[in-house]
């Protein structure tokens, strides 16, 4: 669902064209195979690693897109802001991306549109959060830290500065009236992040799965599930996203892409060991099916909870006032 989800700003034009390799000549509008009058192809990014990249391999395999008239070219980046630029660039027609990046780019004057949720989180009550939610607060024991309140001061890993794990850890630290400006904050990738908080070379882990689930055979002490407690239950967090100039050009087709994911999302729902499945074949490697989280997929995106993530974000200091989100969510579906 959340994997990997490390991004703030806009990718550098370099970052840009070394991830989209895969894509070329634009976008929406091409035709390939069968009838090509009437098959529209889009060029889509997802983020590598993502859990919730499941739900629409299944349902281009499922047909859901064919069915609508659509051929998807799927390639990967390997963070948000990648996949945003791709967006903005015209270089992919819809993008992945998490409200947080999103919503900073929006708020630096890049013209996007909200197609569809791509993951979060569902509305039923959940005993533990490690069973929906990939990211993870690790401790050492050794640190005898075991709660999020001991905090004050502590190193903690995030993968980038001012990304999405540092928003959704900050907010953490304030709600248990820890203040934000006293942690050090040490940038490490997860394995290096895994292998430190092992070696009590930083105080606390941020971690996504597998890596989460590494730190728990490891006998790390869980904190907590900071991306489920800033986004709330019931909440989109991933986002299918199209810049405005696609969305005026092809409006018919994007409509169409809705109808199609908003398919592919309630088929993942329902078939929710066949999208874990699917998911280990998209990570790759050996990966034990029980140590992937339960995804959800939600149907549509609330304005409301666009609107709570973007006040947070002013509230943490992210942002120094709401991203104006007048047009920013399509109708849905």
């Amino acid at each position: 669902m959340k994997m990997n989800k490390k991004a703030f700003g806009l990718a550098t034009a370099s970052i840009l064209a070394l991830a989209l390799t895969a894509c070329s000549n634009g976008g929406g509008g091409g035709a390939s195979g069968g009838d090509e009058s009437s098959v529209t192809t889009f060029k889509v990014a997802t983020v590598a690693g993502i859990v919730g990249n499941a739900a629409i391999h299944l349902g281009v395999e499922q047909g859901f897109f064919e069915e609508e008239g659509l051929k998807l070219d799927i390639s990967e980046v390997q963070n948000p802001p990648a996949g945003l630029a791709a967006v903005q660039g015209g270089q992919v027609d819809i993008g992945y991306a998490p409200s947080i990046p999103a919503l900073n780019a929006l708020s630096q004057g890049v013209g996007l549109k909200v197609v569809m949720a791509a993951d979060g989180y569902s509305d039923d009550k959940v005993e533990d959060l490690r069973k929906v939610d990939d990211t993870s607060l690790y401790a050492n024991p050794k640190s005898g830290i075991t709660d999020v309140k001991q905090l004050a001061g502590k190193r903690i890993s995030v993968p980038a500065r001012k990304a999405q794990l540092e928003v959704v850890i900050t907010a953490m630290l304030q709600d248990n009236g820890v203040d934000p400006s006293s942690i050090d904050w040490v940038t490490l990738d997860f394995q290096s992040a895994l292998e430190a908080v092992k070696n009590n070379q930083v105080d606390v882990a941020s971690l996504v799965d597998p890596f989460s689930a590494q730190a728990e055979a490891a006998g790390m002490t869980y904190l907590g599930a900071p991306s489920y407690e800033f986004f709330g239950a019931g909440a989109a967090v991933g986002l299918w996203l199209t810049g405005d100039s696609t969305w005026s050009k092809h409006k018919d087709a994007i409509e169409a892409f809705q109808r199609a994911i908003k398919k592919s999302n309630e088929y993942a729902n329902a078939h929710l060991q066949e999208a874990k499945q699917k998911s280990a074949e998209l990570v790759g490697g050996d990966v034990d099916l029980d140590t992937i989280v339960d995804a959800y997929w939600p149907l549509t995106v609330k304005e409301a909870d666009i609107q709570n993530v973007n006040e947070k974000l002013v509230k943490l200091g992210f942002l120094k006032k709401p991203a104006d989100l007048k047009g920013f969510i399509l109708p849905q579906p």
